[in-house]
């Protein structure tokens, strides 16, 4: 994890800025004046930066959930990848166009066990984030990731898919190769495969980008994350034509963790780290691999063909609506 002052803060994340800086003010003063003892001190101010990075996370709105989720030092897949797992082998390639850099995958070891492991891969500087199109797989990023399924299938093990999307890319290029067609045929074919699939919002999951790789036996969403048709500052600009509207979008989505769990669109929230998961990248990857495990474990006691039945079943029964 970086450490300050090269850590990046949110507008609400000002008051532990502020306590980093009279941490770095206090090394200094202790650095130029050895008789005094400044260890208690800086003691109890990194004391109070857990406590601040509680209270922030405790009382946070929808709008700043979704600031969290998108936190320049959040983790990204591959960061849960290496955290979480031994032994991963990236695949590359959908054999028909290109390897597509936003979505990365492979077989990897859990605990131990074999499984394949995707998602979405944001770049962590400028160059990188261009390299991996900031996260937003063209319609060969999602055929890649269909094919690396099949291929789990084929030697029958478990699939995690880790969810962190804008949105599939929305370019002219990406609409004339078929990007519709990808992500439907990827829910389509989803829903039947023979093995376990978990699907796990990890940053952001928004519209078709995320349903692409998002449809499972079991959807976890980690705790600080958003699950919805439309982004907070699109929906605003359609409703309001502009994006000053945004927040109250991102109430009126209700997109966060707690209201998709208590819609019934997701199984499980994940928690993350006091203040959130880029706070510690081993901590978070542990608690989401404390999580899967079990669920693994029970759906591989699941015949394949009740699996399937109960999968589709669980689609098939989302959304409500009332009658007048």
């Amino acid at each position: 994890m970086p450490q300050y002052p090269n850590r990046q803060f949110l507008d609400f994340e000002a008051p532990i800025k502020n306590l980093y800086e009279e941490i770095e003010a206090n090394k200094k003063l202790a650095a130029r004046n050895t008789k005094i003892d400044y260890a208690a001190i800086i003691a109890q101010l990194e004391n109070n930066i857990v406590e601040s990075r509680s209270k922030i996370t405790q009382q946070l709105t929808s709008w700043q959930k979704v600031q969290l989720s998108r936190h320049p030092d959040r983790p990204y897949t591959l960061k849960y990848i290496s955290n979480m797992c031994t032994d991963f082998v990236e695949l590359h390639g959908d054999r028909n166009v290109k390897d597509d850099m936003a979505m990365v995958g492979g077989f990897a070891k859990l605990n131990g066990e074999t499984v394949m492991i995707m998602g979405q891969q944001k770049g962590i500087n400028t160059k990188m984030r261009q390299l991996r199109n900031f996260g937003m797989a063209n319609p060969e990023g999602y055929r890649k990731a269909l094919r690396l399924m099949k291929l789990a299938e084929k030697f029958n093990k478990p699939i995690i898919t880790l969810v962190d999307t804008p949105g599939a890319f929305p370019g002219i290029e990406a609409e004339e190769r078929g990007q519709g067609e990808a992500i439907a045929r990827n829910i389509y074919e989803m829903l039947r495969l023979k093995v376990p699939v978990i699907c796990v919002i990890i940053g952001e999951g928004a519209s078709g980008g995320a349903m692409g790789i998002g449809a499972g036996d079991r959807v976890l969403m980690l705790e600080n994350t958003w699950y919805t048709v439309i982004s907070p500052e699109s929906c605003s600009s359609i409703l309001w034509r502009t994006w000053d509207k945004k927040e109250v979008a991102a109430e009126q989505l209700k997109l966060t963790s707690d209201h998709m769990k208590s819609f019934g669109l997701i199984d499980t929230i994940v928690p993350e780290p006091v203040g959130g998961a880029h706070w510690d990248y081993t901590e978070a990857a542990e608690m989401l691999k404390t999580a899967l495990i079990p669920i693994i474990a029970e759906l591989k006691a699941i015949p394949p063909a009740e699996r399937i039945r109960q999968r589709i079943e669980k689609y098939s029964k989302m959304g409500f609506y009332d009658e007048h």
